[in-house]
This record gives C-alpha cells, structure tokens and sequence, in this order.
C-alpha cells in the first residue's frame, strides 16, 4: 500500500520527531511511504481567520500535489479536516469540488488510518507508562476520529491509560485563537493542566502536535513533571526493541 505523507507545518518546523516515528510505524506495518516535495501548509490558518480567497490559492497547490496520491496520511487531526474542508471551500465551483472530493475521500489522520484502512489495533508496541490522553477538538469533532487512538493506545504492552477528565474540553489553542485571546486561552490550558494531574499522569499523550505544543509550553513553564508525546512517539516504542518507558524518555 502506497502513501503520500503529509508532514504539516507544526511536525516540520517544530517536531519532525514525530513525523519520523510515524513514518517507521507505517513502514513497519507495510506501508511504503513518499514525501511529495511540493506540500506546504493545508491554509488553516488562512482559512479559519477568514480568509478564504487566499486559502483557495493554497487549497488548489495541495489538491495538485497530492492529485496522484492513493492514500494521504498526517500526524494531525486538525490538519487532516483542513484537507476535507476543501470540499465547502469550493462548494460553488464544480471543477475544483469534484477534486476536492477525491482528495478529502482517500485523506486519514494517522491513527485512522491504521485502524480503520489497515484494520490493525496492535502494532507492537510497548511502553511502560502512566499515562492520559488529550482529545483534540478538530481530530473529535470536525474530523469524527474519536476511537482510533484509543484502541491503540488499549494494546501498546505496559501502558496504564487514566481518562482525563473533562476531557472534551478544549486546550486553548485553537490555532490563531491563543494569539489573539492570550488571556481566556491561558485560562483554558490552566484548566486542562490541573485535570492532567487529577490523573497523576507521568505522560501526556496527543495526536495533534498544536495542542501538544500549547499544553506542552505551559507545563514547562510551570515546571510540571509531565512529558508531552505524541501517539506516534509511542506506537514507535517496538516490543521488539525492548519498548520504552517515561524514565527512559524523561532522560532523553
């Protein structure tokens, strides 16, 4: 099965680490993955400010680049709806709509597809852990991935998942909403901060690198032992490798 992995601007610029662990997961379930050179950012940014003349400049270069595409695949939830939101973008130009279409039908966030495309719960991970995780409100509510990360989370060997609590909360991120409403979006990723350690979790797990990055800042400016990862950081932990643990990460 061929791919077309769309890195996104947060794992390109900010944590490639995370694209890699993701690319060796697909690689390791038989997947062979290309990195199309021409991708840039999906215009969300663009687009959820308002600007949607400018986003449909951008939109139309992504559909192209990854117009040959089998499969798409990000690490990003957010930015995987970006791609199916094309589809209202150009809701009142056929030729690019029916484009837009193609791309949004063959486009998954990470987790979704290996669950739902390749039908595999268990990669054979392991990472000795406890752990929570934070549900992102474009990967839950726009894109509709809400069990995915879940069930393999459920098989990594070693793993201790506690549910957050309130956790259909949003974080305060919300992309351009933490740079222009500093004050209510410190409040709300205080609030999810304080119901991570109601769960006495060593490890944060995420699958959107924005929330991770927004949650991520303010625990280490408080200074809070919690380490931040993403779900692919984890599933990249191979049992066969010996898998991992926080302590083991907590001193890299």
């Amino acid at each position: 099965m061929k791919i077309s992995f769309f890195v996104t601007c947060l794992a390109d610029v900010f944590y490639p680490g995370v694209a890699k662990d993701a690319v060796e997961v697909l690689e390791r379930l038989g997947c062979e993955v290309e990195f199309p050179q021409a991708q840039t950012c999906c215009g969300q940014p663009a687009y959820n400010s308002g600007y949607h003349k400018e986003t449909k400049n951008i939109a139309r270069h992504m559909i192209e680049t990854f117009a040959g595409a089998e499969y798409v695949v990000t690490p990003s939830g957010s930015c995987a709806a970006m791609l199916h939101d094309y589809v209202k973008l150009f809701e009142d130009e056929p030729e690019w709509l029916e484009k837009a279409r193609v791309l949004a039908a063959k486009t998954y966030e990470f987790t979704q597809f290996i669950v739902e495309v390749l039908r595999v719960e268990d990669v054979g991970a392991a990472f000795r852990a406890n752990a929570t995780y934070h549900r992102s409100c474009h990967m839950t509510r726009l894109l509709g991935v809400k069990e995915a990360p879940m069930k393999l989370l459920e098989h990594v060997e070693g793993l201790r998942v506690t549910p957050l609590p309130n956790a259909h909360d949003c974080c305060g991120f919300g992309g351009t909403f933490s740079v222009k409403m500093v004050p209510i979006s410190e409040q709300m990723v205080d609030e999810k901060i304080r119901h991570i350690e109601e769960t006495d979790a060593e490890v944060l797990i995420g699958a959107d690198c924005g929330c991770l990055m927004n949650i991520g800042g303010r625990i280490n400016r408080k200074g809070k032992p919690i380490k931040v990862m993403h779900i692919a950081q984890v599933l990249n932990h191979s049992k066969r490798e010996g898998g991992g643990s926080y302590a083991d990460e907590n001193r890299e």
